[in-house]
């Protein structure tokens, strides 16, 4: 019998820098009592499934920066650890035109235990490790690894990457000059999805609502097609953030902030 996966990975580095990466869509995996969720394994290793590409990156880059990584062990069709509880695309019944059998019209109870089982101790694992970092500094970095696809509704992304971000610009800024200096790299400033989206949820509770200094990076899927491409992507961002993340004010609390939240139509 194959065991169910972790609610979280954790790997551990040496703590170059007082930084923590996340990954919140690193697995297509479906603990066993939720039956596949109805799903064909075909179904589930799609974009649909999670981010592809983004744990292998996010593995890599957490070895060659020397900082440790927290990654989700699950499906975000399980629960998406990027989304409030309440948010209608927390559990979703279906993704870009597939149904979601194991989904549809889910009770209160199942969506609580789900959260209970994946969602909270994913959650509580950042913020272990955070607290651990708090002891270096007065406020732990946290860079969250994503992907996206490369055609959306028919329509090409032409940007090969994008840099995600809200109010803080220590980390966004002096990354988006770093990266722009390749003539033939297109980077997004908060596109194709932007910072200021009110539905993400990692950056909002364990980096915005404390003052700490933060980035969320996007990486179209097709750039990480192999482990050639995902070392040389690793290494882009590694000389890219080096130089960054060794800037003493960054570990400094800014001021907190949440972003204004609509949920069904409701801001909260």
């Amino acid at each position: 019998m194959i065991p169910d996966p972790p609610p979280f990975q954790r790997f551990s580095q040496p703590d170059a820098f007082a930084a923590l990466l996340v990954c919140d869509h690193a697995s297509w995996q479906i603990p066993s009592r939720l039956q596949k969720l109805g799903l064909e394994p075909g179904e589930l290793q799609r974009h649909i499934g999670w981010d592809i590409g983004a744990f292998d990156l996010a593995q890599v880059l957490s070895r060659e920066l020397g900082i440790g990584l927290v990654a989700a062990g699950f499906s975000r069709l399980v629960i998406d650890c990027n989304r409030h509880l309440d948010d209608p695309s927390s559990i979703v019944a279906s993704s870009d035109g597939t149904v979601i059998p194991g989904n549809q019209q889910l009770p209160r109870e199942e969506r609580r235990q789900r959260a209970r089982d994946y969602f909270d101790p994913y959650h509580l694992a950042i913020e272990q490790e955070l607290q651990r970092l708090r002891q270096r500094c007065e406020a732990p970095v946290l860079i969250a690894i994503h992907s996206f696809t490369p055609v959306i509704g028919g329509v090409a992304r032409p940007w090969h990457c994008g840099i995600l971000w809200d109010r803080d610009p220590r980390i966004p800024v002096p990354l988006l000059q770093a990266l722009g200096r390749e003539k033939d790299l297109v980077v997004g400033d908060n596109e194709p999805y932007s910072g200021r989206h009110p539905a993400d949820y990692t950056i909002e509770r364990h980096a915005e609502s404390q003052g700490r200094a933060h980035v969320c990076l996007e990486i179209r899927q097709d750039q990480l097609e192999n482990e050639q491409s995902v070392a040389a992507w690793a290494k882009r961002l590694t000389v890219a953030l080096r130089p960054i993340l060794s800037q003493p004010a960054l570990y400094r609390a800014s001021e907190p902030y949440r972003p204004e939240r609509h949920v069904k139509g409701v801001i909260t």
